[in-house]
């Protein structure tokens, strides 16, 4: 009855039938498919004009793919392509589309077979229906979506499709209804989160992963003992040593707030929850249910297995997790810390779940991975100023420094460290202050001893020691590390010493640590690095390695400048080799950034070497205009985004090529300037473009800028400044009459 010869009604009526008796399982499926060719009919009859016929026939078709073994009968018989092809309909029924859904719900779970989905146009119309009001139909598409995610190769296109905005949404309803659909949600979530940007966007629609370590390791959570409560990040609450009117006092703090006092905002709020929410489900032995792994088991490997939480409950997880005694635990969860710290909400997230403390614990804990992945996770979580301010709070700079100083430290460990260390310099806090205990103790008494409440504080540190934290075995070790490593090691080395190069009593131990020959050592790599027509110069280089070596030579080149503040360094090294060195730089092909440091020092050192009125002066004078200044200018000019500041660098420009000397007119087509010349001539006027038309003037008087003068089309704007007679006309028809046209 199935057949194409048949009445329109007996087919209708049969697939029908067949469609109900294939409901019956496996057995019923094998029955059916008996009938060879039985498949290309039940396809032929998604074409039907009637929805009922429609319907049975994908109904059957979901049924028959879902057992594997026929599923690639479907395929070979069009089902697919058919499938697609009803999706886009309009005329589409509800019933229509969940069976066409569960379908290709089937197909996905053929790797093979989704390439097929992804290279259809059918994606876009399966991320839109997520948002459709019916359940089975969400169910459908975010199990496709799920098992589309299975395959790395596909992440792309489904963020391209905007996947991680709806199904962040999805998991985050909480009805009953939609149990299947969060299932499928997270492990879609899960999936795409092995990719680190995609990450870094589920963590910005506020998702954390948190690894999922076993009910077994929460086993050693102990729960403080009674006592007055603090924040997670260390801060208390402190109280009034009057009673409240209300009474309870002690055990509802909220009594005795005065409403006067600063509360708590909402981090502390947030972090509070998360804290109180975590370490309740792990009293209790709820913190991790057996099934919460089970749903990856077809994806991801035992030992890897992950959950995926809101921001709030995320990270209160995750330092819960740090403060257990289970070392594989552990490394997972500061590992996780580290990956979710990708932006200052998350940064100071953690700091107020009190993250920071037993981080830097971590640091000296017995197993080595452990200390690794502390490391890192300080480093990355010591982008933000309010966490390298909290790891001083807590003393962690002598924890760093101490580090720094153990010869045996791996060098991976060492390089976060240095790089935390480094932050935390550049957010403007001394490590010369001395060594702090800090007090764990709450204050008693009345505010202004007055009025009755509870009001919160950060805990104030004590200093109790006069050691500083900063002696010459740092200043040594660093010294080794800026002598022996990779440039973006050395990079943050130099960054450390120039911080502390600003004080006399660490710039003699750099002068007794040889400093001087380590910096020399260095530029002398940026000159083989960096000359032009050197067989190893910049350009046979990989971009990542340039940019590397020129930071840090930038970084030495700025400790050079402070160290040349102290008469005892100045008088330790060969000023004038450092000058040759320099001026070597200069005129390479190291980026331009790094020339301003360059043309800087270069200036201090021959004020430092006393060479004022020399004769070399000049020409040194003249290197850094030439391959310093006149390059920035012509970048300026190219680059900036306002017109003031091109402006500004065209008149200065002009001021320096008006000086008469032919070697700055050269620099200036060499830099590239004759484009953005002629561009400031088209778009400017007044003194810019007097100063603009003056500048090529000169260019001129070289035949060889007048091909990429004719090329950049000064000419049409030179004749249109003579027609206008406008102010300038007279110079543009000089420069006319200079051109060959």
């Amino acid at each position: 009855m199935l057949g194409l010869d048949n009445d329109p009604r007996d087919r209708e009526h049969a697939v029908y039938t067949i469609w109900q008796y294939s409901l019956g399982g496996r057995k019923y499926i094998d029955e059916i498919m008996q009938f060879h060719g039985c498949v290309v009919l039940i396809v032929s009859l998604l074409k039907s004009d009637s929805a009922r016929a429609c319907e049975a026939a994908t109904g059957l078709l979901r049924n028959i793919t879902s057992v594997k073994l026929y599923r690639d009968v479907a395929v070979e018989s069009g089902a697919m392509e058919e499938i697609f092809s009803l999706l886009c309909k309009s005329t589409i029924t509800p019933e229509m589309l969940e069976q066409s859904l569960c379908t290709i719900w089937n197909f996905s779970i053929d790797e093979n077979l989704r390439y097929k989905i992804l290279s259809s146009d059918i994606l876009t119309r399966i991320v839109r229906i997520l948002d459709d009001e019916d359940i089975k139909v969400k169910e459908a598409a975010a199990g496709i979506i799920s098992n589309l995610a299975l395959s790395r190769s596909n992440h792309g296109a489904l963020v391209e499709a905007g996947v991680i905005p709806k199904l962040v949404q999805l998991l985050q309803n909480k009805e009953d209804d939609y149990k299947i659909i969060r299932k499928e949600a997270k492990c879609s979530l899960l999936e795409l989160s092995a990719d680190e940007y995609y990450h870094n966007l589920i963590i910005e629609e506020g998702l954390v992963r948190v690894p999922l370590v076993g009910s077994a390791a929460y086993k050693a959570f102990r729960p403080l003992p009674h006592s007055w409560p603090s924040f997670p990040d260390g801060s208390e609450i402190q109280r009034s040593c009057r009673p409240s009117k209300y009474g309870a006092t002690e055990l509802l703090l909220g009594l005795s707030v005065d409403e006067k006092e600063i509360e708590p905002d909402e981090a502390k709020i947030n972090a509070m929850k998360g804290r109180s929410n975590q370490q309740f489900l792990a009293r209790i032995g709820a913190i991790e249910l057996d099934d919460e792994g089970k749903e990856q088991s077809g994806g991801s490997q035992k030992n890897d297995l992950y959950t995926i939480l809101p921001w709030v409950d995320g990270v209160a997880r995750l330092v819960l997790i740090i403060g257990l005694e289970d070392a594989s635990a552990i490394a997972k969860a500061a590992k996780a810390i580290g990956d979710a710290s990708t932006n200052e909400h998350m940064r100071s997230s953690f700091k107020e779940a009190g993250a920071v403390k037993p981080l830097l614990q971590l640091l000296k804990h017995t197993d080595m991975p452990i200390r690794e992945v502390a490391a890192y996770a300080l480093e990355r979580l010591s982008v933000s100023a309010v966490v390298c301010e909290k790891i001083k709070t807590d003393g962690g700079l002598k924890v760093l420094v101490d580090i720094v100083k153990d010869p045996n430290i791996p060098v991976e460990q060492l390089e976060k460290i240095i790089n935390t260390l480094s932050r935390i310099f550049d957010t403007g806090i001394s490590m010369v202050a001395v060594d702090a205990v800090y007090s764990e103790k709450s204050t008693q008494g009345d505010i202004d001893g007055g009025t009755n409440g509870t009001y919160f504080t950060y805990l104030k540190q004590e200093e109790t020691s006069s050691v500083p934290i900063i002696d010459f075995d740092v200043i040594l070790r660093l010294t080794k590390v800026l002598k022996e490593a990779s440039p973006s090691l050395q990079e943050k080395a130099a960054s450390i010493l120039e911080h502390l190069a600003a004080f006399d009593q660490h710039a003699t131990a750099m002068t007794a640590a040889r400093l001087g020959s380590v910096i020399e050592a260095i530029l002398e790599m940026g000159v083989i690095h960096g000359t032009t027509g050197d067989p190893e110069n910049f350009d046979e280089l990989p971009t990542v390695m340039i940019e590397q070596v020129s930071r840090a030579v930038s970084a030495t080149v700025r400790l050079l400048t402070k160290l040349l503040n102290f008469d005892l360094f100045v008088r330790s090294i060969s000023t004038e080799k450092f000058i040759a060195l320099l001026r070597q730089m200069l005129k390479s092909s190291i980026p331009l950034q790094s020339k301003d440091w360059l043309a800087a020092c270069l200036i201090k050192l021959q004020s430092s070497s006393g060479l004022s009125g020399h004769e070399s002066v000049s020409s040194v004078d003249m290197e850094i205009t030439i391959y310093e200044t006149i390059p920035r200018l012509v970048e300026q000019m190219m680059t900036s985004l306002s017109f003031e500041d091109k402006r500004n660098a065209v008149i200065e420009l002009n001021k320096i090529v008006s000086g008469g000397v032919m070697e700055y007119t050269r620099a200036v087509s060499t830099a590239g300037g004759i484009f953005p010349l002629v561009k400031m001539i088209e778009d400017s006027d007044g003194d810019a473009l007097e100063a603009s038309l003056a500048i090529l003037y000169n260019l001129t008087m070289d035949p060889e800028n007048h091909p990429a003068i004719i090329a950049a089309g000064a000419v049409p704007l030179l004749k249109q400044i003579v027609v206008a007679e406008s102010t300038h006309w007279n110079r543009a028809l000089q420069l006319l009459r200079t051109l060959p046209v």
